[in-house]
């Protein structure tokens, strides 16, 4: 393989993957002949995303930690395969022990059989953790990283009693952020350019409970049909589901599955409704669009409201919770209908504002991350 090797370890959501391709990206512009692979998992997503990169990768079977008899088992098979499988596609692209390559690790399940794999072998490790509180792969990968590059400040104190070195450097984005060009999704996607665009979207993998919501909220939102029209994300799962209930509905309206081009849609978009993962608000922010954000509500910690707590204290969001549980129609999906149809309302009629939290964005925007960890990376193996 030759030259500088980059082994980037993470997947499963595009809230793993799109940063480390920012950061891939600046890499190969900073570094001739530099050297870029990712080791993602087998879910369609992760496939869907790296192959619009150029970059190689290797999907590895490995999946998520559970204490049960029978997941267990399976856990520690898919993590030792997944071990071996890391290990030798190290090895035989830089030579055993070689301080040639990094590991980056990114999060989520992925990412710890791949790092552990690098320890063995004595490879550099960086982590790179971009929610406020670090997960579980996160937690057992940083006692063997090199470097954490975190996004707030406030995770900090997670890594405090690990050796390693923690650099607070923001989200890493991608460069189509950087000069967005907003008509030319609008011509893409055959919107009306006299018309404000509502972006609706449970990131890469779509939001059932945001998708439902949504639907309850179709004829209300059919009152902002003169100025309004609707791009609703759905996630490949819901997908038919969704198209259906928007049948008969006269608010202009583009109903997808996934879109890949974030940077161009975003920056068309006047108000966005959308989960809080961590590259979801700092692409708001990026943006310079208004959000509402939804955080997702099934995670014991809670960190998306600490996410979007972010956006919020800066002025440029809202937060409405998911009071949902499983079914359609039930009480509490219905009472989270009402308090996001009460914030919708208000946004959609108030230029004043949402022009107000789209300035506020910039206090918290930041497009240096990807560059101040490509530098880092490039320096340490120089």
């Amino acid at each position: 393989m030759g030259g500088k090797c980059f082994f980037f370890a993470g997947g499963g959501t595009g809230g793993h993957i799109y940063p480390a391709i920012a950061i891939a990206e600046r890499i190969i512009k900073l570094e001739y002949g530099a050297k870029v692979h990712f080791f993602c998992s087998t879910r369609d997503i992760d496939s869907r995303i790296l192959s619009q990169t150029g970059f190689g990768y290797t999907s590895l079977p490995a999946c998520g930690f559970s204490a049960r008899p029978g997941k267990l088992i399976g856990f520690c098979t898919s993590f030792l395969e997944s071990c071996r499988i890391a290990k030798r596609a190290i090895s035989s692209a830089t030579g055993i022990e070689s301080k040639s390559a990094v590991v980056i690790g990114v999060g989520g399940f992925v990412s710890a059989p791949v790092c552990f794999a690098a320890h063995k072998l004595k490879t550099p490790i960086v982590l790179l953790n971009v929610d406020i509180m670090p997960g579980r792969a996160n937690k057992i990968i940083a006692r063997w990283a090199d470097k954490i590059f975190v996004q707030f400040e406030d995770t900090k104190q997670y890594f405090a009693k690990i050796g390693a070195k923690v650099n607070v450097v923001g989200c890493p984005l991608r460069s189509g952020f950087e000069n967005p060009e907003p008509d030319k999704v609008i011509e893409q996607l055959g919107l009306d350019e006299n018309k404000k665009i509502l972006l609706v979207t449970g990131a890469s993998s779509g939001s059932e409970n945001i998708n439902e919501v949504i639907c309850l909220l179709l004829e209300k939102l059919d009152s902002f049909t003169d100025d309004w029209q609707i791009v609703h994300l759905t996630g490949r799962a819901t997908f038919e589901d969704v198209q259906k209930k928007y049948v008969g509905v006269k608010i202009s309206h583009k109903v997808l599955d996934y879109f890949d081009d974030m940077p161009n849609l975003l920056s068309a978009a006047d108000l966005v409704v959308g989960r809080s993962g961590a590259v979801s608000v700092a692409e708001y922010a990026a943006a310079n669009v208004p959000s509402i954000c939804i955080p997702y509500p099934y995670h014991k910690d809670r960190h998306q409201d600490l996410n979007a707590a972010k956006l919020v204290k800066a002025g440029a969001a809202v937060i409405v919770d998911d009071l949902s549980s499983p079914g359609w129609l039930t009480p509490q999906r219905r009472d989270t209908a009402q308090r996001l149809w009460a914030a919708l309302e208000e946004l959609m009629k108030n230029e004043k504002k949402r022009k107000k939290m789209a300035e506020n964005c910039r206090a918290v925007s930041s497009m240096q991350a990807s560059s101040k960890i490509a530098e880092e990376l490039l320096k340490n193996l120089s």
